[in-house]
């Protein structure tokens, strides 16, 4: 059973950038589906960006163009560079792993990221 962490959040001024890690333990990430996740205030969950076992990636129009997902297989760990913060971006990002052929997935405990001035 894999066990995701996510770090890198923090308290960034408008136009600043961060890195968020998501790093997994219990078994290798490799193979793996990972995707970021942000969930406003009283919002649900929504997609940022995914990336597949063979490095394929995805991003939902609002954050296309500025942040980046990629994944270190050796260090078990997927990021999201996030770049031109805007206060808009403001939330819990969580992490979520899932292998093709299982319905099954994994969260992480989630980090805040607060965009202001």
């Amino acid at each position: 059973q894999v066990q995701l962490v996510e770090s890198g959040g923090g308290l960034v001024q408008p136009g600043g950038s961060l890195k968020l890690s998501c790093t997994a333990s219990g078994t290798s990430f490799r193979f793996y589906t990972v995707g970021w996740y942000r969930q406003g205030p009283g919002n649900q969950r929504e997609l940022v960006a995914s990336i597949t076992g063979s490095n394929s990636t995805a991003y939902a129009d609002s954050w296309k163009g500025r942040f980046t997902i990629s994944r270190d297989n050796n260090l078990n760990t997927v990021y999201l560079h996030m770049n031109s913060l805007k206060p808009d971006d403001t939330g819990v990002y969580y992490c979520n792993s899932k292998l093709p052929h299982r319905a099954d997935s994994t969260w992480g405990q989630g980090t805040q990221v607060t965009v202001s001035s």
